[in-house]
Order: C-alpha cells, then structure tokens, then sequence
C-alpha cells in the first residue's frame, strides 16, 4: 500500500508498505479522506516535543470498513470515521471514564504510525459509523470534537458572554460549539482574515484585533463586566497568559492550548474574582457525537472550513505549500 511518510524534519516520502493485518479485535480501515492538522505541521517542522521519526502522520480520518470481526456491528464497505485516541481502558483515567486523559494514551500519526496510508487496523471501538455525513465532512469530526470538548468543559451556556483567544481551526470549532449552546461569541486573533471568517462563516457576535488596545476593546464592548467564560486556542504562552486579563468575576478560563513552558497569573487577580481554571484534553465519545448531530443538523459550515484538498500521492509537494500561512489554510483535506 501506498503511504506518505515523514522521515525526519521537513522531509516526506510516498513509500510502499505491507498492508497491515487486522487483530482479532480489530477493525481494518480503508482510510479515503485525511485532515492535516496543526499537529501534523508541527511533526513536519520539527516542532512536536512527544515524536519519534520516521513517523506515518494522520489521526483526522474517515474510510470504509475493509474487514472487520464476525460478530462486529460493523460491516465491509460502512462508512467510517475513526477516533485516534487509543486508550489503556485499565488506568485511573479510563476507570474514571476520561479516555481522552488515559494514562498510557497512544495518538494515532503521533505516539505511532497513523492513517495518512491507504489501510489502517484499529481497535473496533475506535471505529464509528459516519451517519448521513459525507466521507469528506467525517474527516474533520475529530478537530470539531475537541473545540466541542472544550465548550462542555467551560459549561457554556445561553447565559454566557464568551472570548475565543485564537482563531485557527480549533479556535473555529469552539465559537461554532459555543454558538450552538446560544452563548455571545467575541473573537480575539491577530489576522483580520479570520476575525472576518468567524462572523461571516461561524456566527460570532463581536471581534477584537489582539494589539496593545485589546483589553481596553474589551472593556468597552461589555461594558467593563469582561467574560464569563475565556477559551484559548492560541497555542502561544504569551496570549495564555494575557487572557488571564479578561475573566469576568466568576468566569471561567478553559485552555484547549498546550504549550511546554510555565504559564504564571496574579493569583490575588484570580482569586478575587473566584475564576475557574480548566484543562481540556482530546474528546469524549460524546463531544464526537454532538459533532455528529450538529453537521447533521447544519450548524458547521463544512464547506467553508474545508479550504484545500488534494490527492495523497501529492502530499509531498502539497505539505510543504500548505504549510505557508500565504497559503490561507484552515482545513485541508488529503483524498485517498
């Protein structure tokens, strides 16, 4: 089988491999549709601190189901997408029910060999029907779930007057969930691009450009009562930090960000306010389902996120021209 590999930093190859043969509790995948994700920019960069190379990245993935087990409720030639959190389901974590923060959790395209190939063999329970959702829309439910994670972490409500520090594509998936649940969205980024695309495209309510006059915006556009829930999306320590700014009294501050250096706050500001602080890691099960149920319902603009697509076999050429942020992307799409 065909398979786009990243050998070390800034280099990839089309390879052929061995299909791989299916465990007995396994589900083999033919893998049709694959999201690039900023993950998968950072492993090609150079950037990702968990990664050893060469590594086969993609973990934003839908196919048909190619074999499955006898007794299985999937069957050859369902459509699929696949949850790429392989958990232990024996740790504290998974005991708790919180796969996504498994102990022993091996990403797939990260920890080991994903589905940027033409086959892939994966756990049955990580393999989901699609529903009425088209093959192309499937490949992007696993980036939409973590923004939908985060909403549920930040218990977003109707109630609520929301900041979006950050607006890539996981920035993108948590204004469209924090719509869904009827909250005030305002959007904070330093790309009048994507401040412009989250009004027109996903329904946010307000923007602020993340200069040195971003607090004093803020202030003005809630009337000096800030933000009952503030979510970061930035990916950046420095904005992590300033956002600490902006909660209201009693808010919340859920990071869907990770970064590797210490983030540090006034703790007489935090505490005055009794401000919440929140970690939100991967998806559920059911952040995946709500995914599910709003693209069905037509809540995301699936076309509109999906700004570029191309074939596997070019995926050399086209990481390394995807990866410019000339480029304009938000969610590109590899066909297999």
């Amino acid at each position: 089988m065909k398979a786009l590999v990243c050998d070390e930093p800034g280099r990839l190859s089309i390879v052929s491999r061995p299909e791989p043969v299916r465990g007995e509790k396994e589900v083999k995948v033919r893998i049709r549709h694959i999201g690039i994700c900023g993950t998968d920019f950072h492993i090609f960069a150079g950037k990702h601190p968990f990664l050893e190379y060469p590594r086969v990245m993609g973990h934003e993935l839908s196919g048909t189901v190619e074999e499955a087990p006898a007794d299985s409720r999937l069957k050859a030639g369902d459509p699929v997408y696949i949850v790429p959190y392989l958990s232990c389901d024996t740790c504290k974590a998974c005991r708790k029910g919180l796969s996504n923060a498994c102990c022993n959790i091996q990403v797939l395209g990260v920890h080991k060999d994903g589905g940027m190939a033409e086959y892939l063999c994966v756990p049955e329970q990580n393999v989901v029907p699609t529903g009425k959702i088209p093959l192309a829309d499937a490949a992007m439910i696993e980036f939409l779930a973590i923004g939908a994670h985060g909403v549920k972490r930040g218990m977003i409500t109707s109630e609520d007057r929301v900041l979006v520090t950050g607006s890539g594509p996981i920035g993108m998936s948590a204004i469209i969930f924090a719509k869904a649940r009827g909250a005030h969205v305002t959007v904070m980024d330093t790309r009048e691009d994507r401040l412009k695309f989250a009004v027109d495209q996903l329904g946010a309510d307000a923007t602020i450009f993340a200069d040195e006059n971003a607090e004093s915006e803020a202030e003005r556009q809630t009337s000096g009562e800030w933000y009952d829930v503030v979510i970061d999306a930035t990916g950046n320590a420095v904005p992590m930090q300033r956002g600490f700014g902006f909660l209201a009294h009693g808010a919340r501050y859920v990071f869907l960000s990770v970064v590797r250096q210490d983030i540090t706050f006034s703790d007489p500001e935090f505490h005055k306010r009794e401000a919440t602080l929140i970690a939100s890691r991967n998806a559920q099960p059911d952040d995946f389902a709500e995914v599910v149920r709003q693209i069905e319902a037509g809540k995301v603009p699936t076309r509109a996120l999906n700004t570029h697509r191309g074939r596997l076999e070019d995926g050399v050429s086209l990481f390394a021209e995807w990866s410019k942020p000339e480029a304009g992307v938000i969610k590109a799409i590899l066909e297999v």
